[in-house]
């Protein structure tokens, strides 16, 4: 699944100014994504339609490894 994410994130951002975080135990995912924070727009969208379409696709992807996903986006450092 981080694979998944790095490659949607590449293509929104156009670049890979960006960090994945992966955390949690058995059944559950938490993955933080670290953008920076003048392309953190691009990653949320209008209204938060792109962040939704992207934890939507990583979400059937979850549900076909039989696991519990998070994502959680946050500002660089």
């Amino acid at each position: 699944m981080k694979d998944l994410l790095n490659f949607l994130l590449k293509n929104i951002l156009g670049q890979a100014n960006f960090e994945v975080v992966e955390a949690g135990s058995e059944g559950k995912v938490d993955y933080t994504l670290k953008i920076p924070k003048d392309e953190m727009g691009m990653v949320i969208g209008k209204s938060g339609k792109t962040i939704r379409m992207i934890r939507n696709l990583v979400k059937v992807r979850a549900t076909l490894e039989k696991k519990a996903v998070g994502i959680f986006v946050e500002e660089k450092a």
